[in-house]
C-alpha cells in the first residue's frame, strides 16, 4: 500500500497565484482590476460612463486621439482600518492598476471632451469629430 498526502484545496489562492504569473508575463502595465462600463451614441456624441467607485479626479488619466479612448488609474488596496486582520475571507472590490481602452467607430473631437467624476460614476461626453469625410483644400 502506497500513503497518499493529501492538502486542503484553496481554489482563492491557486487564483491569486495564477493572476500573479501572468502579470508576470504580461509585464507591470497587466490590470489589476476591470471596472464596469458603458459605451453608447446619440446623434452627436459617445458617451461613456464607468463605475469609479472611491477614485478621485486625481486618480483618473483620459486619453484621446482620432477614433480612441483610454481610461487608466488606480485604486489603492483595501485596507482593514484600525483593526488587525489575520485573514480575509472574502475579496470582491478590485484594487490596482486599471486601463480600458475602447475603438470608437467615428472620428473624435478630441478638443471638446468632458468628463465629471460624480457619486464614483465617471461621465465621460465624446462628440463626434464635425469634419467627417472629405474636405476641400483650396490651391494658392
Amino acid at each position: 500500500m502506497q500513503d497518499v498526502a493529501f492538502t486542503r484545496w484553496d481554489p482563492l489562492r491557486d487564483l491569486l497565484t495564477l493572476h500573479e504569473q501572468i502579470g508576470q508575463l504580461v509585464g507591470t502595465d497587466a490590470p489589476g482590476w476591470t471596472p464596469p462600463v458603458d459605451l453608447y451614441e446619440t446623434a452627436g456624441a459617445f458617451v461613456l460612463t464607468a463605475e469609479l467607485p472611491g477614485l478621485t479626479r486625481e486618480q483618473i488619466e483620459i486619453h484621446a486621439e482620432d477614433s480612441r479612448i483610454v481610461i487608466r488609474g488606480a485604486r489603492a488596496a483595501a485596507t482593514t482600518g484600525d483593526i488587525a486582520c489575520e485573514q480575509f475571507h472574502r475579496v470582491e472590490r478590485g484594487h490596482g492598476r486599471f486601463s480600458r481602452a475602447f475603438a470608437l467607430p467615428e472620428p473624435i473631437d478630441v478638443a471638446h471632451i468632458t468628463a465629471d467624476l460624480k457619486d464614483g460614476v465617471l461621465t465621460v461626453m465624446i462628440p463626434k469629430s464635425v469634419d467627417r469625410g472629405a474636405r476641400r483644400v483650396n490651391v494658392g
